[in-house]
């Protein structure tokens, strides 16, 4: 059996129009108002905009961030940032993450859950009189199995079950009131024992403190809450018909040429681009292999049909290569995960950094003056 090796290239011409967009947030109809403790606070909320603004969205949604420090479902309506606040802001989406402080780290009990589900329903109840659409319940995350340091007489096992029952009760709330719910809790801890098994044990997913967690946590955070929201993920499919000499592609992106079997082609959709070394806490790159980020909210795919029998095809994304079998190529790859190092990361990370700049500017003008 004779195997030929046929070359495959593709060149991305990436329009602005993400970072436009990103700065006309203001006239847009949708606005997702996400409010929390220093969990939130502390990051995932910019990964949820970046990803909103550059991945999922032909037009631009508006994503403002409610996370404040030492927060709960009691100290949320006398504040800065808190109801009033978050109601002038118009919301048409409200997500809710709250739990660790009102656990205030100790074993709960019928009383401390009994608060917690009137905290919820005092923030549902709010909402809905205020218009709000849609209300997505976050359930309490989970502490890291390494770096949580026992208080109150509680390790990370023991505490984690205290937080389970709070996700339970925000379940509850949120069947009661027909409220989309996350369960954060489970979906970090599963993520966390494939992460160590992977890493090892130092690997932490929720922080260094065992509570607030670094870059890895944060997109399990963020890639919940998207879920919830209905991303479906699709960010393209560029499909090339080699018989025909033809290449086409979804909405955001346009074929500007393809000759010499290589495409050209103008995207305004980017596909999400992960950081820094798959070993550290503090990237993206790594916790990707312990998550169906990019199986199911980032697919990016390349399909190349009627190609010769046992072809193989050297595929040249950016600086990188390659080598994908007929039976691979028209099936579908996903550039997305295949090319983590690819022509988007730089404008993307360009793009992230100016939504880090709006945030910090919008802080500053809400809670300083």
């Amino acid at each position: 059996m004779n195997t030929k090796t046929g070359m495959l290239s593709l060149t991305i011409l990436i329009l602005s129009s993400a970072i436009t967009m990103a700065a006309e947030l203001v006239n847009q109809s949708e606005t997702i108002a996400i409010t929390g403790d220093s969990i939130t606070y502390g990051g995932y909320p910019l990964l949820m905009d970046a990803y909103l603004n550059m991945c999922d969205a032909d037009a631009p949604v508006r994503v403002v961030p409610f996370g404040w420090p030492g927060d709960s479902l009691a100290s949320f309506w006398g504040r800065k940032c808190g109801a009033q606040p978050v109601m002038a802001s118009k919301p048409t989406v409200v997500t809710t993450l709250y739990g660790m402080n009102d656990s205030r780290y100790k074993q709960v009990n019928d009383n401390t859950i009994k608060w917690y589900k009137s905290g919820l329903q005092r923030m549902i109840d709010t909402y809905k009189s205020n218009g709000v659409k849609t209300i997505i319940i976050g359930s309490p995350t989970a502490v890291d199995t390494t770096t949580y340091k026992p208080r109150n007489g509680l390790d990370a096992a023991a505490f984690n079950q205290s937080l389970a029952l709070l996700t339970e009760a925000a379940r509850q709330i949120a069947e009661q009131n027909q409220c989309r719910f996350v369960d954060l809790h489970h979906l970090i801890l599963e993520v966390m024992q494939k992460a160590k098994a992977m890493y090892g044990e130092d690997y932490h997913v929720m922080g260094a403190d065992g509570v607030h967690p670094s870059s890895n946590g944060r997109l399990i955070i963020a890639y919940a809450f998207l879920k919830a929201l209905g991303c479906t993920g699709d960010i393209a499919t560029i499909t090339v018909d080699m018989k025909k000499q033809t290449a086409t592609a979804t909405q955001g992106h346009r074929v500007i040429d393809f000759k010499d079997n290589t495409i050209q082609l103008q995207s305004s959709r980017y596909p999400f681009c992960f950081k820094g070394d798959p070993t550290s806490p503090n990237a993206t790159s790594g916790i990707i292999a312990c998550l169906p980020f990019n199986e199911q909210l980032n697919r990016y795919i390349l399909v190349v049909q009627n190609t010769p029998s046992h072809a193989r095809f050297k595929v040249t994304w950016g600086e990188h290569s390659k080598i994908y079998s007929t039976e691979q190529l028209a099936q579908g790859i996903n550039l997305a995960s295949e090319f983590l190092d690819n022509p988007f990361c730089k404008p993307f990370e360009k793009v992230y950094w100016f939504i880090v700049d709006k945030k910090c500017k919008w802080e500053n003008r809400q809670y300083m003056h």
